[in-house]
Protein backbone atom coordinates (compact mmCIF):
# COMPACT_ATOMS: atom_id res chain seq x y z
CA UNK A 1 0.00 0.00 0.00
CA UNK A 2 2.96 2.30 0.60
CA UNK A 3 4.27 1.72 -2.91
CA UNK A 4 1.49 2.80 -4.19
CA UNK A 5 1.86 6.59 -2.86
CA UNK A 6 2.20 8.88 -5.89
CA UNK A 7 5.71 10.49 -5.43
CA UNK A 8 3.81 13.93 -5.23
CA UNK A 9 1.88 13.44 -2.49
CA UNK A 10 4.54 11.58 -0.49
CA UNK A 11 6.75 15.22 -1.69
CA UNK A 12 3.42 17.37 -0.61
CA UNK A 13 3.34 15.82 2.68
CA UNK A 14 7.00 16.28 3.90
CA UNK A 15 6.66 20.01 2.93
CA UNK A 16 3.41 20.24 4.94
CA UNK A 17 4.70 18.62 7.69
CA UNK A 18 8.37 20.27 8.10
CA UNK A 19 6.75 23.68 7.11
CA UNK A 20 4.67 23.36 10.38
CA UNK A 21 6.56 21.71 12.65
CA UNK A 22 7.77 24.49 15.85
CA UNK A 23 11.08 22.75 15.66
CA UNK A 24 13.59 20.50 13.97
CA UNK A 25 11.84 17.00 13.55
CA UNK A 26 14.88 13.88 13.18
CA UNK A 27 13.92 10.91 10.61
CA UNK A 28 12.42 8.69 13.31
CA UNK A 29 9.72 11.21 13.95
CA UNK A 30 9.48 12.22 10.66
CA UNK A 31 8.78 8.40 9.96
CA UNK A 32 5.94 8.52 12.77
CA UNK A 33 4.05 11.02 10.96
CA UNK A 34 4.40 10.32 7.81
CA UNK A 35 3.41 6.39 6.85
CA UNK A 36 5.54 6.89 3.61
CA UNK A 37 8.92 6.30 5.65
CA UNK A 38 7.43 4.27 8.15
CA UNK A 39 8.57 0.88 5.81
CA UNK A 40 10.20 -2.33 7.56
CA UNK A 41 13.67 -1.54 6.34
CA UNK A 42 15.04 1.87 8.11
CA UNK A 43 17.91 1.58 5.27
CA UNK A 44 15.38 2.12 2.31
CA UNK A 45 13.33 4.39 3.80
CA UNK A 46 16.13 6.32 5.00
CA UNK A 47 17.40 6.51 1.28
CA UNK A 48 13.60 6.99 -0.22
CA UNK A 49 13.73 10.07 2.65
CA UNK A 50 17.67 11.60 1.53
CA UNK A 51 16.08 11.18 -2.40
CA UNK A 52 12.97 12.99 -1.09
CA UNK A 53 14.73 16.05 0.72
CA UNK A 54 17.72 16.04 -2.21
CA UNK A 55 14.51 16.61 -4.66
CA UNK A 56 13.22 19.57 -2.68
CA UNK A 57 16.15 20.95 -2.58
CA UNK A 58 16.49 21.30 -6.28
CA UNK A 59 13.36 22.75 -6.67
CA UNK A 60 14.14 25.31 -4.41
CA UNK A 61 12.13 24.47 -1.13
CA UNK A 62 14.87 25.03 1.79
CA UNK A 63 15.04 22.03 3.88
CA UNK A 64 17.14 22.99 6.77
CA UNK A 65 19.29 20.00 8.30
CA UNK A 66 19.93 20.81 12.26
CA UNK A 67 21.84 19.45 14.67
CA UNK A 68 19.17 18.32 17.53
CA UNK A 69 21.68 17.67 20.92
CA UNK A 70 24.73 18.88 21.75
CA UNK A 71 27.03 16.70 20.06
CA UNK A 72 25.66 17.37 17.33
CA UNK A 73 25.43 13.42 16.24
CA UNK A 74 21.53 13.36 14.85
CA UNK A 75 19.96 15.88 12.57
CA UNK A 76 16.57 17.52 12.89
CA UNK A 77 14.67 19.05 9.65
CA UNK A 78 12.57 21.65 9.26
CA UNK A 79 11.59 24.51 6.16
CA UNK A 80 12.07 27.77 7.43
CA UNK A 81 8.97 29.58 6.77
CA UNK A 82 10.24 33.33 6.12
CA UNK A 83 12.72 31.57 3.37
CA UNK A 84 9.97 29.49 1.90
CA UNK A 85 6.82 32.30 1.51
CA UNK A 86 6.85 34.70 -0.22
CA UNK A 87 5.79 38.30 1.60
CA UNK A 88 2.22 39.82 0.48
CA UNK A 89 2.77 42.77 -2.11
CA UNK A 90 1.85 45.79 -1.55
CA UNK A 91 2.07 49.58 -3.58
CA UNK A 92 2.16 52.87 -2.50
CA UNK A 93 -1.09 54.81 -3.72
CA UNK A 94 1.35 56.62 -6.43
CA UNK A 95 2.30 53.48 -7.29
CA UNK A 96 -0.76 51.71 -7.47
CA UNK A 97 -2.29 54.33 -9.91
CA UNK A 98 0.94 54.50 -12.15
CA UNK A 99 0.96 50.94 -12.91
CA UNK A 100 -3.21 50.57 -13.36
CA UNK A 101 -3.10 53.76 -15.72
CA UNK A 102 -0.18 51.92 -17.87
CA UNK A 103 -1.66 48.24 -17.96
CA UNK A 104 -5.13 49.91 -18.85
CA UNK A 105 -3.31 51.96 -21.92
CA UNK A 106 -5.85 50.90 -25.12
CA UNK A 107 -4.29 47.97 -26.79
CA UNK A 108 -1.31 47.90 -24.89
CA UNK A 109 -0.04 44.59 -23.38
CA UNK A 110 3.62 46.13 -22.43
CA UNK A 111 5.62 46.11 -19.48
CA UNK A 112 2.98 47.55 -16.73
CA UNK A 113 0.72 44.45 -17.72
CA UNK A 114 3.64 42.11 -17.58
CA UNK A 115 4.49 43.09 -14.76
CA UNK A 116 0.61 42.49 -12.69
CA UNK A 117 0.91 38.93 -14.21
CA UNK A 118 4.42 38.36 -12.60
CA UNK A 119 3.09 40.10 -9.22
CA UNK A 120 -0.10 38.41 -9.46
CA UNK A 121 -0.36 35.02 -7.13
CA UNK A 122 -0.87 32.17 -9.75
CA UNK A 123 -0.56 34.38 -12.60
CA UNK A 124 -1.32 32.06 -15.60
CA UNK A 125 -3.84 30.08 -13.93
CA UNK A 126 -6.54 29.72 -11.44
CA UNK A 127 -9.05 31.93 -13.20
CA UNK A 128 -6.67 35.16 -13.24
CA UNK A 129 -7.06 36.01 -17.55
CA UNK A 130 -7.87 39.30 -18.84
CA UNK A 131 -11.25 40.13 -17.84
CA UNK A 132 -13.63 41.54 -20.60
CA UNK A 133 -11.30 43.31 -23.03
CA UNK A 134 -7.99 42.23 -24.25
CA UNK A 135 -6.21 45.21 -22.68
CA UNK A 136 -7.31 44.41 -19.48
CA UNK A 137 -3.58 42.87 -17.64
CA UNK A 138 -3.66 39.61 -16.33
CA UNK A 139 -3.84 39.80 -12.29
CA UNK A 140 -6.25 42.26 -11.99
CA UNK A 141 -9.70 41.63 -11.33
CA UNK A 142 -13.07 43.26 -11.54
CA UNK A 143 -12.20 46.52 -9.35
CA UNK A 144 -11.04 47.90 -12.51
CA UNK A 145 -13.32 51.01 -12.80
CA UNK A 146 -13.20 51.54 -8.66
CA UNK A 147 -9.11 51.80 -8.29
CA UNK A 148 -7.91 55.09 -9.41
CA UNK A 149 -10.58 56.55 -6.86
CA UNK A 150 -9.80 54.27 -3.80
CA UNK A 151 -6.22 55.11 -4.83
CA UNK A 152 -6.83 58.81 -4.62
CA UNK A 153 -9.12 58.67 -1.42
CA UNK A 154 -5.81 56.25 0.32
CA UNK A 155 -3.48 58.72 -1.11
CA UNK A 156 -5.01 61.67 0.53
CA UNK A 157 -6.52 60.03 3.56
CA UNK A 158 -10.23 61.03 2.58
CA UNK A 159 -13.14 59.32 3.82
CA UNK A 160 -15.17 57.12 0.86
CA UNK A 161 -18.72 56.37 0.89
CA UNK A 162 -20.23 53.18 -1.16
CA UNK A 163 -22.38 50.51 -1.58
CA UNK A 164 -20.67 47.00 -0.69
CA UNK A 165 -22.23 42.90 -1.87
CA UNK A 166 -20.55 40.71 1.12
CA UNK A 167 -20.07 37.03 0.25
CA UNK A 168 -23.60 36.47 1.64
CA UNK A 169 -26.37 38.72 2.10
CA UNK A 170 -27.93 42.22 0.62
CA UNK A 171 -25.33 44.88 -0.28
CA UNK A 172 -25.53 47.53 1.57
CA UNK A 173 -23.56 51.21 2.45
CA UNK A 174 -20.12 51.50 3.84
CA UNK A 175 -18.68 54.63 5.47
CA UNK A 176 -14.93 53.96 5.67
CA UNK A 177 -11.67 55.89 6.42
CA UNK A 178 -9.32 55.09 3.25
CA UNK A 179 -5.85 53.23 5.20
CA UNK A 180 -4.13 51.48 2.21
CA UNK A 181 -4.48 49.17 -0.83
CA UNK A 182 -3.46 45.86 -0.91
CA UNK A 183 -2.96 43.27 -3.72
CA UNK A 184 -3.58 39.53 -3.13
CA UNK A 185 -4.99 36.76 -4.21
CA UNK A 186 -5.41 38.07 -7.88
CA UNK A 187 -7.92 40.90 -5.90
CA UNK A 188 -7.25 44.57 -4.83
CA UNK A 189 -8.58 45.42 -1.28
CA UNK A 190 -9.41 48.48 0.54
CA UNK A 191 -8.48 48.31 3.82
CA UNK A 192 -9.83 51.18 6.50
CA UNK A 193 -11.91 52.03 9.43
CA UNK A 194 -15.75 51.26 8.97
CA UNK A 195 -17.28 54.20 10.56
CA UNK A 196 -20.83 52.11 11.15
CA UNK A 197 -19.00 48.99 12.79
CA UNK A 198 -16.54 51.27 14.16
CA UNK A 199 -13.39 48.57 13.62
CA UNK A 200 -11.01 47.75 10.80
CA UNK A 201 -12.31 46.26 7.62
CA UNK A 202 -11.23 45.04 4.72
CA UNK A 203 -12.91 45.18 1.23
CA UNK A 204 -12.93 43.35 -1.87
CA UNK A 205 -13.01 46.01 -5.12
CA UNK A 206 -14.79 43.68 -7.12
CA UNK A 207 -17.79 43.58 -4.42
CA UNK A 208 -18.16 47.31 -4.33
CA UNK A 209 -21.39 47.84 -6.48
CA UNK A 210 -21.48 51.70 -6.63
CA UNK A 211 -19.43 54.12 -7.71
CA UNK A 212 -16.83 55.86 -5.27
CA UNK A 213 -17.77 58.64 -2.92
CA UNK A 214 -15.49 60.99 -1.30
CA UNK A 215 -16.91 61.89 2.21
CA UNK A 216 -14.50 64.67 3.22
CA UNK A 217 -10.83 64.52 5.22
CA UNK A 218 -10.59 60.51 6.56
CA UNK A 219 -9.30 59.98 10.48
CA UNK A 220 -5.63 58.06 10.11
CA UNK A 221 -5.22 54.81 10.93
CA UNK A 222 -3.48 53.70 14.54
CA UNK A 223 0.41 54.42 14.98
CA UNK A 224 2.13 51.04 13.58
CA UNK A 225 -0.66 49.90 11.44
CA UNK A 226 0.13 47.47 9.11
CA UNK A 227 -2.09 46.42 5.74
CA UNK A 228 -1.06 43.03 5.67
CA UNK A 229 -1.58 42.34 8.77
CA UNK A 230 -4.89 43.16 8.91
CA UNK A 231 -6.44 41.30 6.28
CA UNK A 232 -7.17 38.02 7.01
CA UNK A 233 -6.88 34.59 5.35
CA UNK A 234 -8.06 30.58 5.63
CA UNK A 235 -10.04 28.39 4.96
CA UNK A 236 -13.23 31.01 4.68
CA UNK A 237 -10.91 32.91 1.89
CA UNK A 238 -9.46 36.40 2.22
CA UNK A 239 -11.50 38.68 5.07
CA UNK A 240 -13.52 37.99 8.17
CA UNK A 241 -14.82 34.47 8.50
CA UNK A 242 -18.69 34.89 8.92
CA UNK A 243 -19.50 31.47 11.36
CA UNK A 244 -17.82 28.42 12.62
CA UNK A 245 -18.22 25.56 10.73
CA UNK A 246 -17.89 21.75 12.98
CA UNK A 247 -15.71 19.55 10.81
CA UNK A 248 -14.77 15.84 10.95
CA UNK A 249 -11.31 15.00 9.60
CA UNK A 250 -10.10 11.40 9.43
CA UNK A 251 -6.57 10.19 11.41
CA UNK A 252 -5.04 10.39 7.75
CA UNK A 253 -5.56 14.07 7.52
CA UNK A 254 -6.27 16.15 10.42
CA UNK A 255 -2.37 16.78 11.48
CA UNK A 256 -2.21 18.98 8.58
CA UNK A 257 -5.87 20.09 7.55
CA UNK A 258 -5.56 22.14 10.76
CA UNK A 259 -1.92 23.35 11.10
CA UNK A 260 -1.90 26.97 10.60
CA UNK A 261 -5.46 27.59 10.48
CA UNK A 262 -6.43 30.16 12.65
CA UNK A 263 -9.13 30.24 15.10
CA UNK A 264 -9.39 26.30 14.67
CA UNK A 265 -10.23 24.49 17.75
CA UNK A 266 -10.28 20.35 18.31
CA UNK A 267 -13.66 19.28 19.63
CA UNK A 268 -13.07 15.56 20.47
CA UNK A 269 -11.78 12.40 18.72
CA UNK A 270 -14.22 10.17 17.92
CA UNK A 271 -13.76 6.36 18.72
CA UNK A 272 -13.65 5.59 14.79
CA UNK A 273 -10.17 7.54 14.97
CA UNK A 274 -11.68 10.70 13.52
CA UNK A 275 -11.30 14.08 15.16
CA UNK A 276 -14.20 16.78 14.87
CA UNK A 277 -13.10 20.18 14.97
CA UNK A 278 -14.54 23.75 15.03
CA UNK A 279 -13.18 26.15 12.05
CA UNK A 280 -14.02 29.29 11.01
CA UNK A 281 -16.00 29.52 7.65
CA UNK A 282 -18.30 31.87 5.22
CA UNK A 283 -21.28 31.18 3.49
CA UNK A 284 -19.40 31.57 -0.13
CA UNK A 285 -17.41 28.36 -2.38
CA UNK A 286 -14.21 28.89 -0.71
CA UNK A 287 -14.63 27.08 2.58
CA UNK A 288 -16.79 24.78 0.41
CA UNK A 289 -13.76 23.94 -2.12
CA UNK A 290 -11.69 23.44 1.32
CA UNK A 291 -13.44 21.07 2.61
CA UNK A 292 -13.86 18.61 -0.89
CA UNK A 293 -9.94 19.28 -1.40
CA UNK A 294 -9.65 16.81 1.66
CA UNK A 295 -11.32 14.11 -0.65
CA UNK A 296 -13.71 11.04 1.87
CA UNK A 297 -10.96 12.41 4.53
CA UNK A 298 -13.28 15.02 5.82
CA UNK A 299 -16.92 15.74 6.37
CA UNK A 300 -18.98 18.82 7.04
CA UNK A 301 -21.35 18.03 10.18
CA UNK A 302 -22.66 21.96 11.03
CA UNK A 303 -24.13 24.11 10.41
CA UNK A 304 -26.77 22.78 7.93
CA UNK A 305 -26.63 25.42 5.48
CA UNK A 306 -22.76 24.61 4.72
CA UNK A 307 -23.02 20.99 5.01
CA UNK A 308 -26.11 21.55 1.81
CA UNK A 309 -23.96 23.35 0.38
CA UNK A 310 -20.98 20.90 0.49
CA UNK A 311 -23.59 18.09 -0.73
CA UNK A 312 -24.67 19.75 -3.19
CA UNK A 313 -20.86 20.98 -4.84
CA UNK A 314 -20.36 16.63 -4.80
CA UNK A 315 -23.95 16.26 -6.80
CA UNK A 316 -22.33 19.01 -9.36
CA UNK A 317 -19.30 16.82 -9.37
CA UNK A 318 -20.70 13.74 -9.90
CA UNK A 319 -23.30 14.57 -12.44
CA UNK A 320 -20.34 16.58 -14.90
CA UNK A 321 -18.38 12.75 -14.60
Amino acid sequence: MLAAMHPLERLVNLVALLLETGRPLTFEEIRGVLPAYDQPDKASAKRQFERDKDTLRQIGIPVEAVATDAWEVEEGYRIPKDRYELPDISFTPEEVAALFVAAHAPGQDGDAALAFRKLAPGAGGGGLEPAGDAAAPVGVDASGPHLPQVADAVSGRRRVRFRYRPVSGRAGRRDVDAWALLFRGGAWYLLGRDRGRKEPRSFRLSRVVSAIEDAGPGKPPPEGFKASEQLRVGPWGLGEPETTARVAFSPKVVWWALAGVPGARTLRTRRDGWTEAEVPAVAGDSFVSWVLSFGPDARVLAPRALREAAVRALEAVRAAV
